[in-house]
């Protein structure tokens, strides 16, 4: 249950929006309020990418939005972290056959593939909006300080 290799004592994390509702970014604003207090944790907002240790997005990935996002991670420097933050990130929810929308961080991930971008980490936390103790947990799960809740189902195929 260690905390992976490629962090340090704290998580910076650059906060995007890519076309969210606002819903989720309320939820963030009081994770920061000395009720969560994810500073505790190590959490800290920054305001350059170029600081950053993880890209936290909210919202489906417009293609308004794409080439900042892309020019976000980019300028990140590695290891790099997504953090999908609601159901919109994590897949797009029910934008994600808009024409204006490619989808959620699954999409995004093929887009950063093709052109060479490599991510090291992708957290996923879904939730319309996301509760404050969801995010909570997932800033414990990318510290290794709690276990993961949920294993993954392994299907044995042929015999």
């Amino acid at each position: 249950m260690g905390k992976p290799k490629f962090l340090g004592k704290s998580i910076w994390v650059f906060h995007l929006n890519t076309g969210s509702c606002n819903g989720c970014d309320i939820e963030v604003l009081d994770v920061l309020t000395p009720y969560h207090d994810a500073e505790r944790f190590g959490v800290k907002l920054v305001v350059s990418p170029r600081h950053a240790d993880a890209a936290l997005l909210t919202g489906p990935i417009t293609l308004e939005s794409l080439p900042k996002v892309l020019r976000v991670i980019e300028a990140m420097p590695r290891p790099r972290i997504i953090i999908a933050l609601g159901s919109c990130a994590c897949g797009g929810s029910i934008w994600h056959s808009s024409y204006s929308v490619i989808g959620g961080v699954p999409e995004l991930l093929k887009i950063l593939k093709e052109r060479g971008i490599e991510v090291d980490g992708v957290y996923y936390v879904p939730g319309c909006p996301v509760r404050p103790e969801s995010i909570v947990y997932a800033v414990g799960l990318i510290k290794g300080l709690v276990p993961k809740k949920i294993k993954p189902k392994v299907k044995k195929v042929g015999g």
